[in-house]
């Protein structure tokens, strides 16, 4: 059994933003040289999400617009969490419907999709550097 862990890295530009980091983590498992196994791929904050899921940029306003109905971020002082000085409940509301990690097998060296899934960091509390675990063991 191999693994291999790596990090992939970036500063997220807006509060709420839908990242397509499927090529990241495939050249990771290219570096890796597992053929067959599972891939990990956390994200490393509370206060954002890894989720599989379409790239298409109707669907991506359909997630912002479904989150803020379930979690709004205002009016501020309607949660609890942000009474400590915080201003980002609702980004961790949003963390735990979207999820915190995936897992994609792996098979004959790739990512082992059905048809258009890819993987998505989900930011709830941007405008700072981020941080992704993929983590890939198998042979």
């Amino acid at each position: 059994m191999n693994s291999i862990t790596e990090y992939i890295t970036f500063n997220t530009k807006s509060r709420f933003e839908l990242i397509n980091i499927t090529i990241d983590v495939e050249k990771i498992l290219n570096r890796s040289g597992i053929k067959e196994g599972l891939c990990l791929i956390n994200s490393m904050h509370i206060s954002s999400s890894i989720f599989i899921n379409d790239d298409e940029e109707g669907l991506h306003h359909d997630f912002h617009e479904w989150l803020e109905k379930l979690a709004p971020h205002e009016p501020i002082k309607k949660y609890r969490h942000n009474d400590t000085g915080e201003e980002n409940a609702d980004a961790h509301l949003k963390r735990q419907i979207m999820g915190r990690e995936v897992v994609v097998a792996v098979t004959k060296s790739k990512l082992d999709f059905g048809p258009w899934e890819q993987i998505f960091y989900g930011e709830f509390d941007g405008n700072r550097k981020k941080r992704v675990l993929v983590k890939i063991i198998g042979e």
